[in-house]
């Protein structure tokens, strides 16, 4: 279902993957720097998603500021929080590099507004932990103060995210935290000798059962 959303005074462009069932979850899933709502690796995942009955959100935000992407992030948790066509008890924060790193974000500032439980994760494709050879500047601010689950999927040869640095970032968390290491990815999960199905085969499994995971212990 195509929507738009409104932000400012345009509109961003978004997609609803709805399931055949009732969903009471969803996720909300944004590209990255380049491309957008309709980046292969993001299109595969709200597939899954809906097909596993979970809700799926994802939507088209241009700009590489940072803090422009968080904003229309925020917007859309809005949005969804508020529609009368899908009403969840909580939504789980997606995205892919940029659009993680808006994603931790927007549950940082959330979370320390609202204690209304909303927002349930945060899963975060490929997040670029650091620049490609500056290792010694972390993005790491935001993931140090969230208290909600994250999942991590990055590739172990992704060159802005080095595997010790992140490891170092995830034990210094609040947040209950698993890192999936996609073996021999780059930042664009590819892996040599491997198709682009097979891998987001593997990232979609693992993304579905840590949700279903982190539902389960919700309701106990």
């Amino acid at each position: 279902v195509k929507v738009k959303i409104p932000f400012g005074n345009k509109y961003l462009d978004a997609i609803f993957s709805v399931p055949e069932k009732k969903s009471t979850y969803g996720v909300i899933l944004t590209h990255g720097a380049g491309g957008d709502m309709n980046f292969p690796h993001l299109v595969s995942l709200a597939a899954y998603l809906a097909s596993h009955g979970v809700l799926c959100l994802r939507f088209t935000c241009k700009g590489l500021n940072i803090a422009y992407r968080t904003k229309a992030f925020k917007t859309v948790v809005e949005y969804l929080k508020l529609s009368d066509d899908y009403k969840l008890s909580g939504v789980f924060l997606a995205g892919r590099s940029m659009g993680s790193r808006a994603a931790a974000s927007v549950v940082r500032h959330l979370s320390q507004e609202d204690d209304d439980d909303f927002i349930q994760g945060l899963v975060c494709l490929s997040y670029p932990l650091h620049r490609p050879k500056l290792q010694s500047k972390l993005r790491d601010e935001d993931l140090l103060f969230i208290r909600c689950p994250v999942l991590f999927i990055s590739g172990s040869a992704d060159e802005m995210c080095e595997k010790q640095l992140l490891e170092g970032v995830a034990s210094k968390m609040k947040a209950p935290q698993k890192i999936h290491w996609i073996d021999k990815a780059n930042h664009g999960m590819a892996v040599k000798g491997r198709t682009t199905d097979d891998v987001m085969e593997e990232i979609n499994a693992q993304v579905f059962s840590w949700l279903r995971e982190n539902i389960e212990l919700e309701h106990k």
